[in-house]
This record gives C-alpha cells, structure tokens and sequence, in this order.
C-alpha cells in the first residue's frame, strides 16, 4: 500500500435506502473491503425493511461493528437472542433478525457485512 488513504463517512461513495424509509447505509470503499455506517430509525425491522430487497429469509451477512447510538435486538434462527446498544462491539454470523428497541435512531459501523447488505440484486 503506497501512501495515505483518507475517506469518510460523511461522503458516502454510496448509499442505500432501507424501504419506507426507516434508514439507509452509507458506503465508503477500502482496498480491504467495504465499511459502512447504517442507521436504523425506531420501528426498523430486518424482517420489514431489509428482507424484501435481499430476498432471504433471515440476513445472510456476516456482520462485525461497533454502535454508536441506540439499540438493536438480534435473534438467530436458532433462537439465541442478543441487545447490542451505545459502545458495544458486536459480531453477528449469518441467520438472523434485528430490530429497533426504544424510540431512538440505533447507528452502527460495520467494517465486514455490509458491502452487499441493502443491495438490490437487480440492480
């Protein structure tokens, strides 16, 4: 890797829209993979929201992040059921559901499941 690498969140190189609006994921693109910053605004289900773009059942996406506001509940399909909220690192294999908990935005940064995470595979 020759020389500094600056980008930001803060202009996304992409972004993707959850349906009806209750959030989106912006993208910013590194040699190593993708990184993203998603927020989640109260009501946001994966099941609601998401599912209907990725065409699964359950997120197929591997995720490894750290969040910054709010609260999120993530279920496997197995059942086992974690709440992630504000500072806490998560890590999340595929085969899951994730809601909102309260009445605040939940935002996250992903350094691994979102390069595809929103994608409509159409497009």
């Amino acid at each position: 890797m020759a020389g500094l690498v600056i980008k930001s969140l803060s202009s996304p190189e992409e972004v993707r829209p959850f349906k009806d609006g209750m959030g989106q994921l912006e993208l910013v693109d590194l040699e190593v993979g993708g990184v993203g910053r998603a927020t989640f605004q109260p009501g946001w289900q994966w099941s609601k929201h998401v599912k209907p773009i990725a065409g699964t059942d359950s997120c197929m996406a591997s995720h490894v992040g750290y969040v910054i506001a709010g609260q999120m509940t993530v279920r496997m399909d197995d059942g086992e059921e974690a709440t992630f909220g504000a500072g806490d690192y998560m890590r999340c294999p595929p085969g899951h559901d994730a809601w909102i908990v309260g009445n605040e935005p939940c935002v996250v940064i992903d350094w691994q499941g979102f390069v595809d995470y929103a994608k409509d595979p159409v497009a």
